[in-house]
Protein backbone atom coordinates (compact mmCIF):
# COMPACT_ATOMS: atom_id res chain seq x y z
CA UNK A 1 0.00 0.00 0.00
CA UNK A 2 1.22 3.43 -0.71
CA UNK A 3 2.00 6.03 1.85
CA UNK A 4 -0.57 8.42 2.14
CA UNK A 5 1.72 10.88 3.43
CA UNK A 6 3.92 10.49 0.00
CA UNK A 7 1.75 13.39 -2.02
CA UNK A 8 1.70 15.19 0.55
CA UNK A 9 5.56 15.38 1.16
CA UNK A 10 6.05 16.13 -2.74
CA UNK A 11 3.22 18.57 -2.79
CA UNK A 12 5.33 20.17 0.01
CA UNK A 13 8.84 20.42 -1.56
CA UNK A 14 7.06 21.39 -4.47
CA UNK A 15 5.27 24.15 -2.71
CA UNK A 16 8.33 25.60 -0.90
CA UNK A 17 10.61 25.60 -4.30
CA UNK A 18 7.54 27.60 -5.90
CA UNK A 19 7.68 30.07 -2.69
CA UNK A 20 11.05 30.34 -3.21
CA UNK A 21 11.25 31.01 -7.08
CA UNK A 22 8.11 33.46 -6.22
CA UNK A 23 9.98 35.49 -3.74
CA UNK A 24 12.77 35.81 -5.89
CA UNK A 25 10.96 36.93 -8.88
CA UNK A 26 9.01 39.25 -6.77
CA UNK A 27 11.93 40.62 -4.96
CA UNK A 28 13.45 41.16 -8.60
CA UNK A 29 10.40 42.67 -9.87
CA UNK A 30 9.55 44.75 -6.85
CA UNK A 31 12.73 46.53 -7.56
CA UNK A 32 11.70 47.54 -11.26
CA UNK A 33 9.33 48.72 -10.36
CA UNK A 34 9.68 50.56 -7.15
CA UNK A 35 12.63 52.26 -9.66
CA UNK A 36 9.96 53.27 -11.69
CA UNK A 37 7.81 54.25 -8.86
CA UNK A 38 10.24 56.64 -8.12
CA UNK A 39 10.61 58.09 -11.27
CA UNK A 40 7.27 58.23 -12.92
CA UNK A 41 5.07 58.62 -9.47
CA UNK A 42 7.38 60.55 -7.45
CA UNK A 43 7.49 57.79 -4.81
CA UNK A 44 11.30 58.75 -3.91
CA UNK A 45 10.30 59.87 -0.09
CA UNK A 46 9.63 55.79 -0.28
CA UNK A 47 12.54 54.53 -2.17
CA UNK A 48 15.79 55.44 -1.64
CA UNK A 49 15.87 59.21 -0.14
CA UNK A 50 13.95 61.61 1.78
CA UNK A 51 13.13 64.36 -0.35
CA UNK A 52 11.31 66.29 2.21
CA UNK A 53 14.01 66.36 4.53
CA UNK A 54 16.85 66.34 1.93
CA UNK A 55 18.46 62.89 3.79
CA UNK A 56 19.34 59.43 2.55
CA UNK A 57 16.93 56.77 4.06
CA UNK A 58 19.14 54.10 6.02
CA UNK A 59 18.94 50.82 4.59
CA UNK A 60 17.17 47.95 5.31
CA UNK A 61 18.73 45.80 8.09
CA UNK A 62 17.80 42.38 5.67
CA UNK A 63 16.08 40.68 3.52
CA UNK A 64 13.16 40.64 4.27
CA UNK A 65 12.71 44.64 4.95
CA UNK A 66 14.38 44.96 1.60
CA UNK A 67 11.56 42.66 -0.01
CA UNK A 68 8.80 43.89 2.00
CA UNK A 69 9.78 47.75 0.87
CA UNK A 70 9.87 46.73 -2.88
CA UNK A 71 6.14 45.06 -2.10
CA UNK A 72 4.76 48.10 -0.35
CA UNK A 73 6.53 50.25 -3.50
CA UNK A 74 4.86 48.18 -6.06
CA UNK A 75 1.66 48.32 -4.69
CA UNK A 76 1.98 52.33 -4.47
CA UNK A 77 1.85 52.56 -7.90
CA UNK A 78 -1.16 51.17 -8.91
CA UNK A 79 -3.13 52.36 -5.46
CA UNK A 80 -1.77 55.96 -6.58
CA UNK A 81 -3.15 55.24 -10.43
CA UNK A 82 -6.47 54.13 -8.99
CA UNK A 83 -6.83 57.06 -6.84
CA UNK A 84 -5.86 59.51 -9.82
CA UNK A 85 -7.88 58.00 -12.70
CA UNK A 86 -11.13 57.16 -10.89
CA UNK A 87 -12.71 59.90 -10.01
CA UNK A 88 -12.66 60.70 -13.94
CA UNK A 89 -14.76 57.52 -14.54
CA UNK A 90 -18.34 57.47 -14.50
CA UNK A 91 -21.01 54.48 -14.87
CA UNK A 92 -23.76 55.07 -17.55
CA UNK A 93 -27.14 53.80 -17.65
CA UNK A 94 -29.11 53.68 -20.51
CA UNK A 95 -32.85 53.39 -20.96
CA UNK A 96 -33.99 51.95 -24.28
CA UNK A 97 -37.82 51.78 -25.36
CA UNK A 98 -38.94 48.74 -28.06
CA UNK A 99 -42.23 48.70 -29.50
CA UNK A 100 -43.91 45.85 -30.93
CA UNK A 101 -46.93 45.94 -33.94
CA UNK A 102 -49.98 45.20 -32.98
CA UNK A 103 -50.82 41.69 -33.84
CA UNK A 104 -54.60 39.42 -33.56
CA UNK A 105 -54.75 35.85 -32.16
CA UNK A 106 -56.92 33.44 -32.13
CA UNK A 107 -56.90 29.69 -30.65
CA UNK A 108 -59.92 29.03 -33.22
CA UNK A 109 -58.67 30.20 -36.36
CA UNK A 110 -59.74 27.83 -38.92
CA UNK A 111 -62.26 26.59 -37.03
CA UNK A 112 -66.05 27.02 -37.45
CA UNK A 113 -65.49 29.58 -33.66
CA UNK A 114 -63.06 31.62 -35.21
CA UNK A 115 -65.12 34.79 -35.16
CA UNK A 116 -66.23 34.64 -31.68
CA UNK A 117 -62.71 34.06 -30.55
CA UNK A 118 -60.58 36.87 -32.67
CA UNK A 119 -58.67 38.99 -30.04
CA UNK A 120 -56.82 42.27 -31.40
CA UNK A 121 -53.80 42.73 -29.44
CA UNK A 122 -52.65 46.65 -29.88
CA UNK A 123 -48.62 47.55 -30.18
CA UNK A 124 -46.90 47.19 -26.85
CA UNK A 125 -43.99 49.50 -25.41
CA UNK A 126 -40.90 47.40 -23.52
CA UNK A 127 -38.94 49.49 -21.28
CA UNK A 128 -35.02 47.70 -20.67
CA UNK A 129 -31.97 49.28 -19.24
CA UNK A 130 -28.18 48.90 -20.45
CA UNK A 131 -25.07 49.25 -17.95
CA UNK A 132 -21.97 50.53 -19.56
CA UNK A 133 -18.94 52.90 -18.68
CA UNK A 134 -17.13 55.96 -19.66
CA UNK A 135 -14.08 58.46 -19.12
CA UNK A 136 -14.33 62.41 -18.65
CA UNK A 137 -11.71 63.82 -20.94
CA UNK A 138 -12.66 67.57 -20.27
CA UNK A 139 -14.05 69.41 -17.13
CA UNK A 140 -16.96 71.11 -19.66
CA UNK A 141 -18.23 67.65 -18.85
CA UNK A 142 -17.65 65.58 -22.14
CA UNK A 143 -17.69 61.85 -21.30
CA UNK A 144 -16.27 59.44 -24.04
CA UNK A 145 -18.03 55.87 -24.27
CA UNK A 146 -18.48 53.27 -26.53
CA UNK A 147 -21.65 53.87 -29.38
CA UNK A 148 -22.97 50.47 -28.40
CA UNK A 149 -23.26 52.03 -24.59
CA UNK A 150 -25.50 54.37 -25.51
CA UNK A 151 -27.29 53.30 -28.78
CA UNK A 152 -31.20 53.90 -29.09
CA UNK A 153 -31.43 55.18 -26.08
CA UNK A 154 -34.11 57.72 -24.83
CA UNK A 155 -32.43 58.48 -21.48
CA UNK A 156 -28.93 58.86 -20.41
CA UNK A 157 -28.04 58.73 -16.71
CA UNK A 158 -24.30 59.56 -15.49
CA UNK A 159 -23.29 58.37 -11.83
CA UNK A 160 -20.65 59.84 -10.62
CA UNK A 161 -16.71 58.31 -8.51
CA UNK A 162 -18.77 60.30 -5.62
CA UNK A 163 -22.00 59.16 -6.02
CA UNK A 164 -23.91 62.30 -7.28
CA UNK A 165 -25.95 61.67 -10.30
CA UNK A 166 -26.65 63.87 -13.73
CA UNK A 167 -28.87 63.48 -16.65
CA UNK A 168 -26.52 63.59 -20.38
CA UNK A 169 -27.07 64.33 -23.28
CA UNK A 170 -25.52 63.01 -26.48
CA UNK A 171 -22.98 65.32 -28.50
CA UNK A 172 -22.50 62.50 -31.29
CA UNK A 173 -21.86 58.90 -32.22
CA UNK A 174 -19.64 56.83 -34.87
CA UNK A 175 -21.09 53.24 -34.91
CA UNK A 176 -18.22 52.61 -37.48
CA UNK A 177 -15.55 53.12 -34.42
CA UNK A 178 -17.87 52.20 -31.81
CA UNK A 179 -17.59 55.65 -30.53
CA UNK A 180 -19.67 58.27 -28.76
CA UNK A 181 -19.43 61.68 -26.92
CA UNK A 182 -22.06 62.83 -24.46
CA UNK A 183 -22.43 65.62 -21.70
CA UNK A 184 -22.56 66.46 -18.03
CA UNK A 185 -23.53 69.50 -16.85
CA UNK A 186 -21.89 69.87 -12.96
CA UNK A 187 -21.59 72.44 -11.41
CA UNK A 188 -17.96 72.24 -10.61
CA UNK A 189 -14.90 71.64 -12.50
CA UNK A 190 -14.63 67.83 -12.76
CA UNK A 191 -11.50 65.45 -12.64
CA UNK A 192 -10.26 64.43 -16.52
CA UNK A 193 -8.10 61.67 -17.54
CA UNK A 194 -4.77 62.39 -19.40
CA UNK A 195 -4.40 61.49 -22.60
CA UNK A 196 -1.32 59.23 -23.70
CA UNK A 197 0.55 57.86 -26.91
CA UNK A 198 -0.22 55.05 -29.02
CA UNK A 199 3.00 55.26 -29.90
CA UNK A 200 4.41 54.17 -26.53
CA UNK A 201 2.02 51.20 -26.51
CA UNK A 202 4.37 48.26 -25.92
CA UNK A 203 3.56 44.74 -25.66
CA UNK A 204 4.02 43.21 -21.86
CA UNK A 205 3.67 46.62 -20.31
CA UNK A 206 1.09 47.05 -17.19
CA UNK A 207 -2.38 48.52 -17.65
CA UNK A 208 -5.40 48.82 -15.48
CA UNK A 209 -9.20 48.51 -16.89
CA UNK A 210 -11.73 51.10 -15.20
CA UNK A 211 -15.63 50.60 -15.55
CA UNK A 212 -18.61 49.04 -13.68
CA UNK A 213 -18.75 44.96 -14.90
CA UNK A 214 -22.24 43.26 -14.83
CA UNK A 215 -23.52 45.11 -12.49
CA UNK A 216 -24.57 48.46 -11.05
CA UNK A 217 -23.31 47.78 -7.66
CA UNK A 218 -19.89 47.26 -8.82
CA UNK A 219 -19.06 50.38 -10.18
CA UNK A 220 -15.16 52.14 -10.38
CA UNK A 221 -13.81 48.35 -10.20
CA UNK A 222 -10.22 48.12 -11.16
CA UNK A 223 -8.14 45.65 -12.87
CA UNK A 224 -4.82 44.98 -14.12
CA UNK A 225 -2.82 43.28 -16.17
CA UNK A 226 -0.34 43.75 -18.99
CA UNK A 227 -0.57 44.50 -22.88
CA UNK A 228 -1.05 41.44 -24.76
CA UNK A 229 -0.91 42.59 -28.50
CA UNK A 230 -1.31 45.40 -30.36
CA UNK A 231 -2.78 46.30 -34.19
CA UNK A 232 -5.18 43.32 -33.92
CA UNK A 233 -7.23 43.60 -36.96
CA UNK A 234 -9.29 40.82 -38.64
CA UNK A 235 -12.50 40.43 -40.95
CA UNK A 236 -13.84 39.21 -37.22
CA UNK A 237 -12.81 42.36 -35.55
CA UNK A 238 -13.92 44.32 -38.44
CA UNK A 239 -17.65 43.48 -37.35
CA UNK A 240 -17.00 45.28 -33.91
CA UNK A 241 -14.89 48.29 -35.27
CA UNK A 242 -14.53 49.00 -39.22
CA UNK A 243 -11.90 51.85 -38.63
CA UNK A 244 -9.72 51.08 -35.81
CA UNK A 245 -7.21 47.96 -35.10
CA UNK A 246 -7.27 46.83 -31.14
CA UNK A 247 -5.05 46.82 -28.26
CA UNK A 248 -5.44 43.35 -26.59
CA UNK A 249 -5.20 42.87 -22.95
CA UNK A 250 -5.46 40.27 -20.50
CA UNK A 251 -6.72 42.92 -17.76
CA UNK A 252 -10.16 41.43 -17.05
CA UNK A 253 -12.89 43.18 -18.90
CA UNK A 254 -16.47 41.88 -18.63
CA UNK A 255 -19.61 43.46 -20.01
CA UNK A 256 -20.32 46.66 -18.31
CA UNK A 257 -17.22 47.38 -18.87
CA UNK A 258 -17.57 49.19 -22.15
CA UNK A 259 -17.10 52.26 -22.84
CA UNK A 260 -14.11 52.65 -19.46
CA UNK A 261 -10.75 53.87 -19.85
CA UNK A 262 -7.58 51.24 -19.80
CA UNK A 263 -4.49 53.11 -18.41
CA UNK A 264 -0.89 53.37 -18.44
CA UNK A 265 1.19 53.48 -15.33
CA UNK A 266 1.18 56.96 -15.39
CA UNK A 267 -2.68 57.47 -15.73
CA UNK A 268 -2.59 58.26 -18.94
CA UNK A 269 -5.45 56.95 -21.42
CA UNK A 270 -4.15 54.61 -23.60
CA UNK A 271 -7.07 53.02 -24.60
CA UNK A 272 -11.07 52.66 -24.22
CA UNK A 273 -12.08 49.33 -23.21
CA UNK A 274 -14.64 48.13 -25.87
CA UNK A 275 -15.10 44.60 -26.54
CA UNK A 276 -14.42 40.72 -25.34
CA UNK A 277 -13.48 37.37 -26.59
CA UNK A 278 -15.61 35.26 -24.55
CA UNK A 279 -16.72 31.33 -24.85
CA UNK A 280 -18.55 31.96 -21.55
CA UNK A 281 -19.78 35.26 -21.54
CA UNK A 282 -17.46 36.59 -19.23
CA UNK A 283 -13.85 37.75 -19.23
CA UNK A 284 -11.32 34.80 -20.10
CA UNK A 285 -8.65 36.87 -20.33
CA UNK A 286 -8.74 38.33 -23.78
CA UNK A 287 -10.24 41.90 -23.61
CA UNK A 288 -10.02 44.63 -26.35
CA UNK A 289 -9.69 48.39 -26.27
CA UNK A 290 -10.03 51.05 -28.78
CA UNK A 291 -6.34 52.40 -29.39
CA UNK A 292 -6.39 56.21 -27.77
CA UNK A 293 -4.52 57.95 -31.30
CA UNK A 294 -8.31 56.83 -32.88
CA UNK A 295 -10.27 57.91 -29.65
CA UNK A 296 -8.23 61.15 -30.09
CA UNK A 297 -9.16 61.72 -33.42
CA UNK A 298 -12.73 60.63 -33.75
CA UNK A 299 -13.58 62.17 -30.20
CA UNK A 300 -12.13 65.53 -31.39
CA UNK A 301 -14.43 65.77 -34.23
CA UNK A 302 -17.87 64.84 -32.75
CA UNK A 303 -17.12 67.34 -30.28
CA UNK A 304 -16.34 70.23 -32.80
CA UNK A 305 -18.60 69.31 -35.43
CA UNK A 306 -20.48 66.70 -34.49
CA UNK A 307 -19.62 64.32 -37.65
CA UNK A 308 -16.63 62.29 -38.53
CA UNK A 309 -14.49 62.74 -41.80
CA UNK A 310 -12.21 60.16 -43.26
CA UNK A 311 -10.20 59.58 -45.64
CA UNK A 312 -10.40 57.36 -48.67
CA UNK A 313 -8.18 55.53 -50.76
CA UNK A 314 -10.20 54.13 -53.46
CA UNK A 315 -8.76 50.72 -53.79
CA UNK A 316 -10.23 46.73 -52.86
CA UNK A 317 -7.64 44.38 -51.28
CA UNK A 318 -6.98 41.52 -50.09
CA UNK A 319 -3.85 39.46 -48.45
CA UNK A 320 -0.85 38.40 -50.39
CA UNK A 321 -0.30 34.95 -50.93
CA UNK A 322 2.34 32.78 -49.38
CA UNK A 323 3.68 31.90 -52.53
CA UNK A 324 3.57 35.78 -54.42
CA UNK A 325 4.93 36.86 -50.38
CA UNK A 326 8.34 34.60 -51.33
CA UNK A 327 8.74 35.60 -55.24
CA UNK A 328 8.55 39.54 -54.89
CA UNK A 329 10.17 39.03 -50.89
CA UNK A 330 7.73 41.34 -49.57
CA UNK A 331 6.23 40.74 -46.05
CA UNK A 332 2.87 38.63 -45.46
CA UNK A 333 1.43 41.26 -43.57
CA UNK A 334 1.20 43.42 -47.05
CA UNK A 335 -2.01 44.40 -49.48
CA UNK A 336 -2.67 43.47 -52.68
CA UNK A 337 -4.89 45.84 -54.65
CA UNK A 338 -7.28 43.96 -56.39
CA UNK A 339 -9.28 46.46 -58.18
CA UNK A 340 -9.21 50.68 -58.69
CA UNK A 341 -12.16 53.00 -57.88
CA UNK A 342 -12.76 55.29 -60.65
CA UNK A 343 -11.74 58.54 -60.23
CA UNK A 344 -10.87 58.15 -56.86
CA UNK A 345 -7.68 59.22 -55.05
CA UNK A 346 -5.78 55.66 -56.27
CA UNK A 347 -6.65 56.35 -59.44
CA UNK A 348 -5.08 59.85 -59.80
CA UNK A 349 -2.28 58.69 -57.98
CA UNK A 350 -1.67 55.67 -60.78
CA UNK A 351 -2.22 52.83 -58.14
CA UNK A 352 -2.90 49.76 -60.53
CA UNK A 353 -4.52 46.10 -59.77
CA UNK A 354 -1.74 43.86 -58.55
CA UNK A 355 -0.04 46.49 -56.97
CA UNK A 356 1.75 45.34 -53.49
CA UNK A 357 1.43 48.01 -50.73
CA UNK A 358 4.08 47.09 -48.55
CA UNK A 359 4.28 50.31 -46.21
CA UNK A 360 2.67 53.93 -45.51
CA UNK A 361 3.98 56.62 -44.17
CA UNK A 362 6.89 54.75 -43.66
CA UNK A 363 5.55 51.82 -41.73
CA UNK A 364 5.13 48.54 -42.89
CA UNK A 365 2.05 46.46 -42.69
CA UNK A 366 1.71 43.80 -40.03
CA UNK A 367 -1.11 42.86 -41.53
CA UNK A 368 -3.35 43.21 -44.60
CA UNK A 369 -6.32 44.92 -42.99
CA UNK A 370 -4.04 47.65 -41.28
CA UNK A 371 -4.41 49.18 -44.54
CA UNK A 372 -8.17 50.07 -43.83
CA UNK A 373 -7.37 51.04 -40.38
CA UNK A 374 -4.32 53.19 -41.23
CA UNK A 375 -6.08 55.32 -43.92
CA UNK A 376 -9.58 55.72 -42.53
CA UNK A 377 -7.84 57.34 -39.48
CA UNK A 378 -6.37 60.17 -41.64
CA UNK A 379 -8.29 63.28 -42.92
CA UNK A 380 -9.37 64.28 -46.25
CA UNK A 381 -6.88 66.10 -47.94
CA UNK A 382 -3.74 64.76 -46.59
CA UNK A 383 -0.97 63.25 -48.67
CA UNK A 384 0.43 59.69 -47.90
CA UNK A 385 3.09 57.81 -49.02
CA UNK A 386 2.98 54.35 -50.14
CA UNK A 387 5.52 51.73 -50.76
CA UNK A 388 4.56 50.02 -53.79
CA UNK A 389 5.71 46.83 -55.20
CA UNK A 390 4.82 46.43 -58.78
CA UNK A 391 6.33 44.08 -61.03
CA UNK A 392 8.88 42.94 -58.56
CA UNK A 393 10.10 46.48 -58.17
CA UNK A 394 9.20 48.88 -55.58
CA UNK A 395 8.82 52.18 -55.54
CA UNK A 396 6.91 55.38 -53.63
CA UNK A 397 3.84 56.67 -54.74
CA UNK A 398 2.33 59.57 -52.82
CA UNK A 399 -1.63 59.77 -52.75
CA UNK A 400 -3.90 62.77 -52.10
CA UNK A 401 -6.47 61.52 -49.99
CA UNK A 402 -9.84 61.73 -50.67
CA UNK A 403 -13.31 61.30 -48.52
CA UNK A 404 -14.37 58.46 -47.63
CA UNK A 405 -18.03 57.31 -47.63
CA UNK A 406 -20.10 54.78 -45.23
CA UNK A 407 -20.60 52.31 -48.24
CA UNK A 408 -17.30 52.98 -49.93
CA UNK A 409 -15.93 49.53 -47.61
CA UNK A 410 -13.35 46.94 -49.23
CA UNK A 411 -13.64 43.70 -48.15
CA UNK A 412 -12.24 40.68 -49.29
CA UNK A 413 -14.66 37.34 -50.01
CA UNK A 414 -14.07 33.90 -51.07
CA UNK A 415 -14.83 32.76 -54.15
CA UNK A 416 -17.79 29.98 -54.73
CA UNK A 417 -17.77 26.48 -54.82
CA UNK A 418 -18.46 24.02 -57.83
CA UNK A 419 -18.22 20.24 -59.06
CA UNK A 420 -14.73 19.13 -60.62
CA UNK A 421 -13.88 18.57 -64.08
CA UNK A 422 -11.05 17.71 -66.01
CA UNK A 423 -7.56 17.96 -64.16
CA UNK A 424 -4.22 19.99 -64.24
CA UNK A 425 -1.71 17.34 -62.40
CA UNK A 426 1.23 18.48 -61.74
CA UNK A 427 -0.38 21.63 -60.27
CA UNK A 428 -3.33 20.51 -58.64
CA UNK A 429 -6.03 22.02 -60.61
CA UNK A 430 -8.54 21.24 -63.02
CA UNK A 431 -9.28 24.11 -65.48
CA UNK A 432 -11.69 24.78 -68.33
CA UNK A 433 -12.29 27.06 -71.12
CA UNK A 434 -14.68 29.70 -69.73
CA UNK A 435 -18.18 29.25 -71.05
CA UNK A 436 -21.71 31.84 -70.00
CA UNK A 437 -22.86 28.96 -68.09
CA UNK A 438 -19.53 28.19 -65.95
CA UNK A 439 -19.16 31.81 -64.77
CA UNK A 440 -22.90 32.00 -63.83
CA UNK A 441 -22.19 28.77 -61.68
CA UNK A 442 -19.28 30.76 -59.74
CA UNK A 443 -20.75 34.02 -59.94
CA UNK A 444 -19.73 36.48 -62.55
CA UNK A 445 -22.21 38.57 -63.89
CA UNK A 446 -19.90 39.33 -67.12
CA UNK A 447 -20.81 36.16 -69.01
CA UNK A 448 -18.04 37.37 -71.92
CA UNK A 449 -15.25 36.89 -69.65
CA UNK A 450 -12.15 34.65 -71.12
CA UNK A 451 -9.95 32.62 -69.67
CA UNK A 452 -9.48 29.19 -68.09
CA UNK A 453 -11.71 28.56 -65.14
CA UNK A 454 -10.71 26.36 -61.96
CA UNK A 455 -13.65 23.83 -61.42
CA UNK A 456 -11.70 21.83 -58.87
CA UNK A 457 -8.67 22.39 -56.70
CA UNK A 458 -6.30 20.10 -54.36
CA UNK A 459 -6.82 21.73 -51.10
CA UNK A 460 -3.45 20.31 -49.82
CA UNK A 461 -1.55 21.38 -53.20
CA UNK A 462 0.65 24.53 -53.56
CA UNK A 463 -1.84 25.73 -55.53
CA UNK A 464 -4.13 26.05 -52.61
CA UNK A 465 -1.99 26.60 -49.26
CA UNK A 466 0.42 28.82 -50.90
CA UNK A 467 -0.88 30.88 -54.02
CA UNK A 468 -4.17 30.75 -52.52
CA UNK A 469 -6.23 30.02 -56.01
CA UNK A 470 -9.84 28.76 -55.53
CA UNK A 471 -12.44 26.71 -57.41
CA UNK A 472 -14.73 29.50 -59.75
CA UNK A 473 -10.90 31.69 -60.07
CA UNK A 474 -10.48 32.71 -63.98
CA UNK A 475 -6.43 32.75 -64.88
CA UNK A 476 -6.30 35.68 -67.69
CA UNK A 477 -2.83 35.55 -67.62
CA UNK A 478 0.16 33.05 -66.80
CA UNK A 479 3.66 34.16 -66.74
CA UNK A 480 2.95 37.63 -67.79
CA UNK A 481 0.84 36.43 -70.93
CA UNK A 482 -2.38 36.89 -71.65
CA UNK A 483 -4.77 33.51 -71.15
CA UNK A 484 -8.02 33.34 -72.59
CA UNK A 485 -8.51 29.39 -72.66
CA UNK A 486 -7.55 26.41 -71.06
CA UNK A 487 -5.09 25.40 -73.83
CA UNK A 488 -3.37 29.08 -73.98
CA UNK A 489 -2.54 28.40 -70.04
CA UNK A 490 -0.85 24.99 -71.01
CA UNK A 491 1.59 26.71 -73.77
CA UNK A 492 2.57 29.20 -71.32
CA UNK A 493 2.92 26.87 -68.19
CA UNK A 494 4.49 24.53 -70.56
CA UNK A 495 7.27 27.52 -71.21
CA UNK A 496 8.26 28.07 -67.64
CA UNK A 497 11.31 26.26 -66.69
CA UNK A 498 11.07 23.70 -64.06
CA UNK A 499 11.35 24.88 -60.12
CA UNK A 500 11.19 28.63 -61.59
CA UNK A 501 8.54 30.72 -59.93
CA UNK A 502 5.80 32.38 -62.41
CA UNK A 503 3.50 34.75 -61.58
CA UNK A 504 -0.75 34.26 -61.96
CA UNK A 505 -3.19 36.36 -62.66
CA UNK A 506 -6.79 35.39 -61.40
CA UNK A 507 -10.21 37.38 -61.61
CA UNK A 508 -13.11 36.57 -58.88
CA UNK A 509 -16.87 37.78 -58.82
CA UNK A 510 -17.47 40.92 -56.38
CA UNK A 511 -21.04 41.26 -56.44
CA UNK A 512 -22.05 43.16 -59.78
CA UNK A 513 -18.24 43.27 -61.01
CA UNK A 514 -14.93 41.85 -60.62
CA UNK A 515 -11.85 42.26 -59.08
CA UNK A 516 -8.42 41.46 -60.41
CA UNK A 517 -5.55 40.19 -58.46
CA UNK A 518 -2.01 38.21 -58.85
CA UNK A 519 -0.14 35.13 -56.74
CA UNK A 520 3.09 33.07 -57.74
CA UNK A 521 3.19 29.62 -58.69
CA UNK A 522 6.50 26.95 -58.26
CA UNK A 523 6.76 24.92 -60.80
CA UNK A 524 7.51 20.86 -59.98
Amino acid sequence: MEDPNRFTGIMSIKGKASIAVIIVVTFVSGILVATVGTNVLGLANRVGSDTQAGTLVEPSNGPAESLAGAAVAFEDVFVQIAESVNPSVVQIRSERVSKTEGFATNPFEGTPFEDMFRRNIPPQQFRSNALGSGVIINADGHIITNNHVIQEAEELEVQMFNGEYYDAEVVGTDPNSDLAVIKINAPQDLTTVRFGSFDEVRIGQWVMAFGSPLSEDLGNTVTAGIVSAVGRTSLALSQLNTFSSFIQTDAAINPGNSGGPLVNLRGELVGINSAIFSRSGGSQGIGFAIPVDVVSNVTTQLIQTGEVKRAFLGVSFGPVSPSLSDAFGVPRGAAQVEGVTAGSAAENADLKSGDIIVAVNGVQLKDYNQLRTTIANMLPGENVDLLVVRDGKKRTITVKLGQRDDDAIARSEDAPTANPDTELESLGMTIRDTSPDLLRRFGFSDESLKGAVITEIDRSSDAYREAELRQGDVITELDRKPITSRAQLLRAYEAVDAGDMFLVRIVRPAGTSTRSSITALKKQ
